[in-house]
C-alpha cells in the first residue's frame, strides 16, 4: 500500500501561545499532518520542562521545531522572532511558507470592573494590556507575515475566542472585550486577506479544563456547569480543537472564512 500523501507536508505553522493548553495541542496535531512547528511562548524556569517535552514529541513526529520564549505582544520581540525565521528560510535555501498562524495568548486582568476599592478595580492600563495581548496582536502578526511574503496564498489565521465574547462572568470583563474584538478582528482579516487567499476564523471552544481556565475566580463552578449543561456529557478538550484545527488547515477547506466555529460538543447552543 503507498504511503499516504500529506497536502501540508513541510511546511510550517506559527503557534503563539505553544507550550499548553490548545497550542500544545494544535502544535501536536499539525506535527502528525506533516508541518513542522515554530511555537511562541512566555514561561518562567519552572514550566520550561514541560516545553522541552512538547518540543521532543514534536521532533518524534519526524518535524522540527522551533521554539521562542518571549512576549509574543511585545513589538520588539515580534521583530526579532521573526529575523529568525527569516533567517530559517535563508538556511533551508527555499523560501519557507507559514502555512498555519494560531493565536492562542491568554494573558489578561481577571479584575472586575466595579468594586468596593479602586485598587481591587481593573484600571484603565490593565484593559489596554488585556485587549493588546489578547486580540490587537493577532493584527500585528498578520500584518508581519503577509508584509513579509511569509505567508501568502492558501494560509489559515485561527484566533482562540470563548463564549465569554458573548457571555458574562464576573472578573471577566476585560477578557470578555478582548475576546469579542478578536472576533472582530477575525472578521475583517478575513475580508482584507480573501483576495490574497488567506483564511481568517475564530475558534470558540467549549468550557476546557487547561492552565488558562484555572486562574479565572470561579473556575470550578464554570466546570461543573459546563459538564451538566453540554449535551455531549463532558467538557471540551484540548484534543477536540486541535483536532478541529487540523481539518481547517487543509486544502479543501478554502471557503471557509469569517466564522466563529464553536467546537463545543454543542455546549454554547443550550441556555
Amino acid at each position: 500500500m503507498s504511503e499516504t500523501i500529506k497536502p501540508l507536508e513541510g511546511e510550517w505553522a506559527l503557534i503563539l501561545g505553544s507550550s499548553s493548553g490548545f497550542g500544545e495541542s494544535v502544535a501536536l496535531e499539525l506535527a502528525s499532518l506533516g508541518l513542522n512547528i515554530f511555537g511562541v511562548h512566555l514561561d518562567r524556569k519552572t514550566t520550561l520542562p514541560n516545553v522541552d517535552r512538547i518540543v521532543k514529541d514534536i521532533q518524534a513526529l519526524g518535524r522540527t521545531a522551533v521554539f521562542f520564549n518571549a512576549n509574543a505582544a511585545d513589538s520588539e520581540k515580534r521583530g526579532e522572532i521573526l529575523s529568525a525565521i527569516r533567517a530559517k528560510s535563508e538556511e533551508a535555501g527555499s523560501p519557507l511558507v507559514i502555512r498555519v498562524l494560531l493565536h492562542s495568548l491568554a494573558f489578561g486582568t481577571l479584575k472586575p470592573f466595579i468594586a468596593q476599592s479602586q485598587a481591587e478595580a481593573v484600571s484603565k492600563s490593565q484593559v489596554d494590556m488585556t485587549l493588546d495581548v489578547m486580540a490587537n496582536s493577532l493584527v500585528y502578526w498578520t500584518q508581519a507575515l503577509v508584509e513579509q511574503q511569509l505567508m501568502g496564498r492558501g494560509g489559515r489565521i485561527f484566533s482562540m475566542t470563548s463564549a465569554g465574547g458573548a457571555r458574562v462572568w464576573r472578573t471577566y470583563g476585560a477578557v470578555s472585550a478582548a475576546k469579542s474584538a478578536l472576533e472582530s478582528h477575525t472578521r475583517q482579516l478575513a475580508l482584507e486577506l480573501a483576495p490574497l487567499g488567506i483564511t481568517a476564523n475564530a475558534i470558540m471552544a467549549g468550557v476546557t479544563d487547561t492552565p488558562a481556565l484555572r486562574k479565572i475566580p470561579g473556575s470550578a463552578e464554570m466546570i461543573d456547569l459546563a459538564k451538566r449543561k453540554n449535551p455531549s456529557g463532558r467538557l471540551t478538550l484540548p484534543k477536540d480543537v486541535a483536532d478541529a484545527i487540523g481539518l481547517l488547515s487543509q486544502p479543501k477547506s478554502q471557503w471557509i472564512t469569517g466564522n466563529v466555529i464553536c467546537v463545543d460538543g454543542g455546549e454554547f447552543i443550550v441556555d
